[in-house]
Parts: structure tokens; C-alpha cells; sequence
């Protein structure tokens, strides 16, 4: 079968432990047989990162900033006890927060609808999307261990040699703990403006939601910088698309999802996105059967897996034991990124085979094939879990008879 070129570089950001192993097998089982790519390679697997400082994560958050397009496999963020097994200088910060940061970005993440597996929330009948704000609050904070009594206050001095502004936080009477958070009007303003055009673009209704009856300050300037984009940008275009722009306390929307049907929006931020992703994820099946882009204001995009390395199954892996990890969310990362990289470049031949791969991943699971994740929750359920690599090989099998046009299936159609 002739490759299929893809005209432009794509970045590829290769990560850890099991999901670098999958990484590998879907390259060489479902891409490199039928696509010609040539790809700007960044291994940002820990010991790179921390052999190269970290530099190698800046590096390759400017390149996907040169050639807008990258797809990153999930990567190590390390704690103390990371530090200890992988004998690293200091403990590094969060590779997704990096790069997140520096493309100025929202994540937004949706669930891979399969027919076999229903939604654990009865009431949810279509994806609910997540849209994260991928930038500051305690991702990018500062902490204190406070070690007895003493005063802990926020200030702030300005750089043009105003009036300093300072306040209390607390008055310790013992040992505590502080923590400073921070924003950006620009940030929060381009959160907005990719939510929006996320959701019109997907033609859905928009929900976004805070706690600013309690954080009167930080949390308000989200939902005032929120309205503002809505009223002077997008109100004509979404009442004349039929779509609702649905601002509520974070709380009341988290009681609204659980009885509505689904087929929206939710803009959240940076930390109950995080949460919340991993709820819709969870409900709707699996943190494996979610898609997640990073989709930043000045045109660049990264599509990544949704979930984390799964270091159980690679210590497993290690040991000489098969597996049944998901591999979907990085297949769909793929598809992802060549969908856009199609998009970009006027490929739609490109376009149509990460279409294919998609279906041929999802006719494989509804066929009964699956990894055990998504084999507990399927009804009917299936005779066992499939392993990885199996798993692969069926989805890979399904794809050629499919780009062949021969659509009689695999084994259990």
C-alpha cells in the first residue's frame, strides 16, 4: 500500500513509562505502514529532563510554536518520591503546566462515545466537553511551610514606584501552611475567546462557572471578563447560531450536570477543569476514552492523551507480564493532530485517514474487542480483556481492510 504523505511537520513529544511503550506500538502498527511524516522529536521522558534542565520542555513548546501542530505522549510529574527513584537533580515542574503557559492555551477534553459502554450518569445522553484554563492559579503558585507563629500577608509593589499594597492572610498562632496563586486579565481574556469559539465552532451551548459570592476579587474578574468578551464579541453570533452562553456558581453547575443530558461546553478553571475532566472521563468510561487539545489564542495546537503513564502497568511491563493498558487516547491524539495538520496544510486526504482510524478504533471496541478499563463497564460484556498489543493488532487489521474498502470487519463482528 502507497504511504500517504503528510506535507508539514508535526511535533512529536515523547513521554513515560507505559504510555511510551504504547506510544511506540501505535506509531509503528497504526501510523508509520500508511503515512510518510516527517516529525520534529522531542523526548520528554524524565531522565532527559532532567539531564537537559529542563530545557528540553521549553524547546519543544517554541517548536510546536514554529509548525503549530503537536501531539504529546503523558509525561512524569515528578513528587519527592520520583526524585528518589529517578535520581533527579530537583523536583521539576509539570511539563504540561510548561508548555500550557508558554502557548498561552485551553485544554479542552471530550469523552469517545462508544455504543457498548453507557455513561454511569444515566441522565448523560451526549459528550459533555470539558474546557480548561490552562494557565496559573495553583499550578503556577508559590507555598510557604510556616514553621510557628508569625504574620502571613500578600503584597504586591508596583513596578512603576507606586504605593505598595499589602494584606493579611492570617495571623499563625503556630505551624501552617501559605499559598499565593496569580492570574492574567490577557490569560483569562483568552480563555474566554477559545471557549467561545470552541463551542461555536462545535455548535453547542456554553456553560462556564466560578465561586465569586466567596472569592469577590479573583474569582469575579473571571465571570466579569467572561461577559465582557460574551456581550462585545460573540452574543449576535451565538443568538443567531441558537447556542446559550450559561454563567452559574461552580457548585450549582455541578449539581446541574449530574440531571442534564449533555452536549455542551463547560469552561472551568485551571484546577476544577482538572477535576472535572477526570469526572466526565470517568462516567463516560475511561480516562482513556477522552480526547484533550491544547488550543492556544495565536494559532498553535497539541494534542495529547487525557490521562496519566500508568506506572502499575509499566512496572508490570518490566517484569515480563502483558498488559490490557488503553492505548485510545493516544490513537486519538494522533488523529487529532493530523486532522488539524490536514486542516492547515489543505490535505483532506490526510483529514480522511485519521477519520478512518478513529472508526476502525471504535468498530473494534463495539466488536468486542477491548482492554480490561473499558471490558468492565461494557454491556454485553466481553469473554476477557484484550492486551495491548492485541489490541492494536485488531484495530491496525480493521484499518487496512477499511482503507482497502473492505469493510467485513475482524474477528467478533
Amino acid at each position: 500500500m502507497d504511504k500517504l504523505r503528510v506535507k508539514n511537520k508535526i511535533v512529536e513529544i515523547d513521554g513515560d513509562e507505559m504510555t511510551r511503550i504504547m506510544w511506540k506500538m501505535v506509531k509503528e502498527k497504526l501510523l508509520f505502514p500508511f503515512l510518510a511524516m516527517d516529525v520534529e522529536y522531542y523526548d520528554l521522558q524524565l531522565s532527559k529532563r532532567d539531564e537537559t534542565e529542563d530545557r528540553i520542555t521549553h524547546e519543544a513548546a517554541e517548536a510546536i510554536k514554529k509548525y503549530g501542530v503537536g501531539v504529546k505522549c503523558a509525561t512524569i510529574t515528578p513528587d519527592k518520591e520520583r526524585v528518589k527513584e529517578y535520581n533527579l537533580k530537583q523536583v521539576w515542574k509539570s511539563p504540561n503546566g510548561t508548555i500550557r503557559a508558554l502557548l498561552d492555551g485551553t485544554v479542552f477534553r471530550g469523552p469517545i462515545m462508544v455504543k457498548n459502554v453507557q455513561p454511569a450518569v444515566k441522565s448523560w445522553k451526549k459528550p459533555i466537553t470539558i474546557g480548561r484554563h490552562a494557565y496559573g492559579d495553583v499550578y503556577k503558585n508559590a507555598e510557604l511551610a510556616i514553621p510557628g507563629p508569625g504574620l502571613g500577608e500578600i503584597v504586591f509593589t508596583p513596578s512603576d514606584g507606586g504605593e505598595t499594597q499589602r494584606m493579611i492572610i492570617q495571623e499563625f498562632d503556630g505551624p501552617g501552611i501559605l499559598q499565593g496563586i496569580h492570574n492574567l486579565d490577557s490569560s483569562i481574556r483568552s480563555f474566554a475567546r477559545a471557549s467561545f469559539t470552541y463551542a461555536y465552532d462545535q455548535n453547542i451551548d456554553l456553560w462556564f462557572a466560578v465561586k465569586d459570592t466567596i472569592s469577590k476579587t479573583y474569582d469575579e474578574r473571571f465571570k466579569n471578563i467572561f461577559r465582557e468578551v460574551y456581550e462585545q464579541e460573540w452574543k449576535d453570533k451565538f443568538q443567531e447560531a441558537g447556542l446559550t452562553y450559561f454563567f452559574t456558581l461552580i457548585d450549582d453547575a455541578v449539581a446541574r450536570v449530574m440531571k442534564d443530558e449533555g452536549g455542551f461546553l463547560w469552561a472551568c478553571k485551571n484546577y476544577d477543569g482538572d477535576v472535572m475532566s477526570d469526572m466526565v472521563a470517568s462516567a463516560f468510561g475511561s480516562l482513556a476514552m477522552m480526547t484533550s487539545v491544547l488550543v492556544s489564542p495565536h494559532g498553535y495546537f497539541e494534542y495529547e492523551a487525557a490521562h496519566g503513564t500508568v506506572q502499575k502497568h509499566y512496572y508490570k511491563h518490566q517484569a515480563g507480564e502483558k498488559t490490557s493498558t488503553n492505548p485510545v487516547a493516544l490513537i486519538f491524539a494522533w488523529t487529532g493532530c493530523l486532522k488539524k495538520r490536514g486542516e492547515l496544510d489543505s490535505t483532506p486526504e490526510v483529514i480522511e485517514f485519521a477519520g478512518a482510524l478513529e472508526e476502525s478504533t471504535i468498530e473494534t471496541i463495539e466488536s468486542g474487542i477491548m482492554t480490561g478499563d473499558v471490558a468492565r463497564i461494557a454491556d454485553p460484556r466481553p469473554e476477557g480483556p484484550t492486551s495491548t498489543e492485541d489490541f492494536i493488532d485488531a484495530v491496525a487489521l480493521k484499518l487496512q481492510q477499511k482503507l482497502k474498502g473492505d469493510n467485513s470487519g475482524t474477528k467478533g463482528d
